[in-house]
């Protein structure tokens, strides 16, 4: 089974940037479509960011600008690349593979389709 491990979440202050790093082991994910989501205790889980196997991007309204998802697929690595961070934006952020066939465009709007979840890294934006 595919395994995949968030990290570089952390504490920053308004207009802050962080980069998040997501690898997969266990399985390559250079097939499907992967997905950024996140949760607090505010919101159920939402996606955030998604590409699918041909380089397509989607982006949440909410982060389209600030937020960039690129991937290196012969490292089985997915990245989120986080500017001018807003309080907001506070979550746990996880990424995720898709069922297969799924397009960016889906992936955003259903994360019952993803079928492998990382633990999740914790983003804290100070007012």
């Amino acid at each position: 089974a595919l395994k995949l491990v968030e990290s570089g979440g952390g504490s920053v202050e308004t207009g802050g940037s962080l980069k998040l790093s997501c690898v997969g082991t266990g399985h390559s994910y250079d097939h499907y479509s992967m997905g950024w989501f996140r949760q607090s205790a505010e919101k159920e889980r939402e996606g955030v960011a998604a590409i699918d196997a041909d380089g397509r991007t989607e982006y949440d309204a909410s982060v389209r600008g600030r937020f960039t998802v690129t991937q290196d697929t012969a490292a089985n690595t997915l990245y989120l690349q986080m500017e001018n961070l807003q309080p907001e934006d506070t979550a746990v952020y996880y990424c995720a593979r898709a069922r297969g066939g799924l397009r960016a465009f889906t992936v955003l709007t259903m994360p019952a389709g993803m079928d492998f979840w990382g633990q999740g890294t914790l983003v804290t934006v100070c007012p």
